[in-house]
C-alpha cells in the first residue's frame, strides 16, 4: 500500500508542476503531456539510441515484448540515405565494429554484417 502512496504522490507532484509550467510558459499545450507520456519518450529515445527492442523492453520491465512494441510500433524515424557497410568473420573484428558504433545487420556463410550512418 505504501508504494502505491507514493506513486500516487508523484504524479499530484508532476501534475501540479506541470500546471505551473505551462502557466509560466503561457504554454497551454504542456498540459497535454501526462505523466505516461514520459514512459514513452524513455522507450523511444532508446530505441533509437540501439535498435535493440530486447534492450527496451528490459529498460521498460516489460516481461512480454508486445506490451514493449506497443510502445515502439508507431515510431517512424528518417530514414538515412547514407551508410558505411562493413563485414566482420572473427571475433576481434565484430568487437571493433561494435565499440566503433557499428549495428549488426544480418549473418550471410559466416559473415557478419554491420552498418553504421555516415
Amino acid at each position: 500500500m505504501g508504494q502505491y502512496k507514493n506513486v500516487i504522490n508523484l504524479r499530484s507532484t508532476y501534475c501540479k508542476q506541470r500546471k505551473r509550467v505551462a502557466a509560466k510558459m503561457g504554454n497551454p499545450r504542456l498540459l497535454q503531456i501526462h505523466f505516461h507520456t514520459l514512459r514513452h519518450w524513455k522507450a523511444t529515445t532508446e530505441y533509437y539510441k540501439t535498435k535493440d527492442i530486447l534492450h527496451v523492453m528490459q529498460v521498460l520491465g516489460h516481461k512480454r515484448i508486445q506490451n514493449t512494441l506497443r510502445y515502439t510500433q508507431l515510431i517512424h524515424f528518417d530514414a538515412p540515405d547514407s551508410y558505411v557497410c562493413k563485414v566482420a568473420k572473427a571475433d576481434e573484428e565484430i568487437s571493433a565494429l561494435i565499440e566503433s558504433g557499428f549495428e549488426y545487420i544480418c549473418e550471410n556463410d559466416c559473415l557478419k554484417f554491420f552498418r553504421k550512418l555516415k
